[in-house]
């Protein structure tokens, strides 16, 4: 998107703003382009015509986010009679955090995030070389602004009155490395940081990616039930990154549009605790038993392959930040107002014997509105296994990830 008054604001494949929505019912996304030749002149350097118009070619921007977007710039669009210097504004409003915003995931979902028009404010926290970030990202011409905190005694004040919280910090996996070689480490970090947001933001939408999400989701809940701030529809777990690989693994497998496909992921976040429901994808699409095979042991490794093929140089940094963002957008659209957003997350969840589970959810203005039950039904037989398989390994580690807040005291 060039920076000159000849540029255009697209939504679609070449630019993006937003995030698919997996709807229970639709899964299809499309992309969008504002034009208005003198509706647009807030966006600094961004060029309008006068139409609104939207394609199919964007696998990132839903339809529905989509809608909303078109909704929040054209809603408020002058009337003819009125005269051209009546601009409409975005209806940026909303205020998210990333904690570990100078890392390998962080920086990149960082700036995805930057390019929603439904966020005002941009809270960039870490430990260190946070600045540079936040400097960078601030040249970018679109709403949010962009404010940068260094070290604990800053992040109080990272975290006032924000919306969204995303939690990427942590250390990434190296090649040898299982989810659970992290947790030492990790667990402690997500356990400091959720004290501090339940002293500052309780109310946030709180979306953990810190892996071992299995783990850390749970210890999560401990802290916030210590401090008495537990809201379970407010945290997620984000394994969007699961779908997003499904859905591409399966439109390659089958020559099908990567725009068309949907494929839920129930269960966790690590190893056989993830379980893509292939007999649900829609379109509906045949497998053979080889095929369900391959593609699970695929989606279920895939973060292992890109470990690998880094060779030490990191973990899956990209994809997990698109993912992220995509998770973001549709936690903001519920923020704002939309009644048709869907993801798979990993929650508090009573659709198994298990406290946690992974499954599609319907998101509100309050966080979890439903858990998607009937995707767990009519399974294949292949499935049920793997569903029963699954449970007692998620099982220690939710189990692993409560004992951990249980021996370590939480901060008054």
């Amino acid at each position: 998107m060039a920076a000159t008054s000849a540029a255009t604001l697209s939504i679609g494949s070449t630019a993006c703003v937003g995030a698919k929505a997996n709807s229970a019912y639709n899964s299809k996304t499309s992309g969008l382009s504002f034009n208005s030749r003198n509706c647009l002149r807030s966006f600094t350097g961004l060029k309008a015509a006068s139409s609104v118009s939207c394609d199919s070619d964007s696998s990132f921007v839903g339809k529905e986010s989509c809608a909303a977007i078109q909704h929040s710039f054209v809603s408020r669009a002058q009337k003819p009679s009125q005269r051209s210097y009546n601009y409409v504004q975005p209806q940026a409003s909303y205020k998210v955090a990333i904690l570990g915003a100078a890392g390998g995931i962080g920086q990149p979902l960082a700036l995805l995030i930057k390019m929603s028009p439904l966020v005002s404010a941009l809270k960039l926290y870490d430990v260190a070389n946070v600045k540079g970030v936040a400097a960078d990202l601030s040249h970018c011409n679109t709403p949010s602004q962009v404010f940068d905190f260094t070290g604990d005694k800053e992040l109080a004040s990272c975290l006032k009155d924000v919306n969204v919280v995303v939690i990427p910090a942590g250390v990434p996996r190296k090649p040898g490395m299982t989810r659970d070689d992290l947790f030492n480490i990790n667990a402690s970090i997500v356990k400091d940081l959720i004290e501090a947001v339940a002293d500052n933001c309780p109310d946030a939408f709180i979306h953990i990616i810190s892996n071992p999400v299995n783990s850390t989701v749970p210890i999560a809940a401990e802290v916030l039930k210590q401090k008495g701030v537990y809201d379970p529809k407010k945290l997620f777990g984000v394994t969007t990154l699961d779908v997003v690989r499904a859905n591409t693994f399966v439109a390659q497998k089958k020559n099908l549009r990567l725009i068309d496909v949907d494929v839920p992921v129930v269960g966790g976040h690590a190893g056989i605790t993830i379980l893509p429901l292939l007999s649900k994808t829609k379109p509906s699409v045949a497998f053979t038993d080889e095929e369900v095979q391959e593609l699970t042991v695929k989606i279920q490794n895939a973060g292992t392959e890109v470990v690998e093929a880094k060779a030490g140089a990191g973990s899956a940094t990209l994809s997990m930040s698109y993912a992220a963002a995509r998770f973001v957008e549709s936690s903001l659209r519920a923020l704002d107002g939309d009644s048709d957003v869907y993801e798979c997350s990993y929650v508090q969840s009573n659709l198994t014997e298990l406290p946690f589970f992974a499954s599609r959810i319907k998101l509100g203005r309050n966080g979890v509105e439903a858990l998607i039950k009937s995707e767990l039904e009519g399974l294949t037989e292949y499935e049920q296994k793997a569903l029963e398989a699954l449970k007692p390994e998620l099982k220690a580690s939710i189990e692993k990830g409560i004992n951990f807040v249980h021996k370590q005291p939480v901060a008054a």
